[in-house]
């Protein structure tokens, strides 16, 4: 089985390949030259996640998933939500979305957060959606090296160690993203 995965960003390409059993062959939007931006205009996560997977069967007329994850925080009302990547603006940077969090949490005793990601599959012309949460808590610094976006201020529920100090292994098997990838793969394993 031949499945495009949706996303420009290479870390998150890196965790899922390390989930994928080897009879699916993982594609890249590269791999089927498709360079632009994906919209993602909705107003939910899972919007996100369904409007990115249509894009691609539309345009490029492959079968294949797209993931979108918010960070939601609950002394925040959910916020960042839908926009984590965008949080401190445009440019999409990951230490300014961690130093705006980290600010607007600063007086806030209560850190609890969670992580969720919903993964939108389009094949065989039908869509069909997998939900992974981790909840856990807001550091009040930065640790770690290991990871990509919020991960250097997340640790997860029951967990000393940020998603940062964490190997890709332990990340996969407790993550949002992990649990999500395995939901799907549990799903492509009965067709």
């Amino acid at each position: 089985m031949q499945l495009v995965f949706a996303t420009n960003n290479h870390n998150k390409l890196k965790e899922v390949q390390a989930l994928m059993p080897q009879h699916i062959k993982l594609l890249s939007l590269q791999d089927i030259g498709c360079f632009e931006d994906i919209p993602e205009t909705q107003q939910t996560i899972e919007g996100n996640a369904i409007q990115k997977a249509e894009y691609i069967k539309k345009n490029y007329g492959y079968d294949c998933f797209a993931d979108d994850t918010g960070l939601e925080v609950e002394a925040l009302n959910g916020a960042p939500g839908v926009y984590s990547a965008r949080y401190a603006g445009k440019q999409r940077n990951a230490n300014d979305n961690m130093d705006k969090l980290l600010n607007q949490l600063n007086s806030k005793s209560n850190r609890n957060a969670q992580f969720k990601t919903v993964i939108a599959l389009q094949l065989n012309g039908k869509p069909h959606t997998f939900t992974g949460i981790c909840e856990g808590e807001i550091t009040t610094e930065k640790r770690g090296t290991e990871g990509f976006g919020y991960d250097s201020i997340f640790q997860p529920k029951g967990h000393t160690k940020t998603f940062a100090e964490m190997g890709l292994e332990l990340k996969n098997s407790i993550g949002h993203r992990g649990k999500a990838v395995t939901q799907l793969i549990a799903f492509l394993n009965k067709i």
